[in-house]
């Protein structure tokens, strides 16, 4: 497992910075080109739907249900 990369962004106006393991960078440069939509946008609307906790955790969270829907979606498209 890689240690956790910390980048900066502004969201909403504000300077803010994140740390995510190289597997979470990966899978959210991924999201944003098939969305083409910027890294930093993702993370805007993963930071404006959290509840609360972490921006990290939230970003890790939001990749793992992105992840898990589009299974769902792959294995309904199959039966």
């Amino acid at each position: 497992m890689s240690r956790p990369v910390k980048r900066s962004f502004t969201i909403a106006g504000h300077r803010t910075s994140i740390s995510l393991e190289a597997a979470f960078w990966d899978a959210l440069k991924d999201i944003a080109s098939a969305e083409r939509v910027p890294v930093a946008r993702l993370i805007a609307r993963v930071d404006s739907a959290r509840a609360a906790g972490g921006l990290s955790s939230a970003v890790r969270v939001w990749v793992l249900q992105h992840y898990r829907e589009a299974a769902r979606r792959g294995a309904r498209g199959q039966g």
